[in-house]
């Protein structure tokens, strides 16, 4: 019988594996909160190919970005997918910010970090995970961020039920570590990097770091 692993214990032995990993590349909060945006449903090398493609037209910013032709906006970020749905889910925030927050990403993140994750949870395209991204990765908000790698890990660890919600998994996380933003930014590096090493859809199970202590370890 294995003898489950603490969250703590989980990460202290990624960690010793994989060594700092320091998650999210972007040169500016605003580039965050687009890469959220576009990385829907796609591979982050896919991302990279649209933000680059913004770049290299000058449309990098909430004032060039809100008022960007859409259907340049969509050829633009044609890398990513689904390019029409992100352009207005680029628009539709850009559109929020303006009228809420004047633009500003700094009046944003200014106030109540939990209140403004309700906010930016009416904002059309904007799921849990973006504005968890948003939150952590752009505003250093203690915010822990939830994605397929997530639930597959912890589930086949036993500390997750099978179909286990986003926020159920969010707040296994919340409850059981510190409020730790570099804590939080470390960790789901971690778990990102484990599971396209290890812990993949078909698992890899000889050399995993977390192998002596998970139930769904292949012999």
């Amino acid at each position: 019988m294995t003898v489950p692993l603490s969250l703590p214990e989980i990460f202290t032995r990624l960690f010793d594996r994989f060594g700092p990993l320091d998650w999210w590349p972007a040169e500016t909060p605003f580039e965050v909160c687009v890469g959220a945006i576009l990385t829907q449903n796609t591979a982050w090398s896919n991302v990279e190919k649209a933000i680059c493609a913004l770049k290299q037209e000058g449309i990098m910013s909430h004032t060039t970005l809100h008022e960007c032709d859409p259907k340049k906006l969509a050829r633009l970020i044609r890398p990513a997918g689904y390019f029409n749905v992100k352009s207005r889910r680029l628009q539709d925030f850009t559109a929020w910010l303006s009228l809420n927050h004047q633009g500003s990403l700094e009046r944003m993140f200014a106030g109540n970090w939990q209140e403004l994750r309700e906010d930016l949870l009416r904002v059309r395209g904007i799921g849990p995970e973006t504005a968890d991204s948003i939150l952590l990765y752009a505003g250093n908000k203690p915010s822990f961020v939830v994605d397929a790698y997530t639930r597959r890990l912890f589930q086949r660890l036993g500390l997750l039920p099978e179909a286990t919600s986003y926020e159920q998994t969010r707040a296994l996380f919340m409850n059981d570590l510190p409020e730790d933003v570099r804590l939080f930014n470390e960790y789901h590096a971690q778990i990102v990097q484990q599971c396209k090493r290890f812990c993949r859809s078909k698992p890899l199970c000889s050399g995993c770091p977390l192998y002596d202590s998970c139930p769904s370890r292949l012999a």
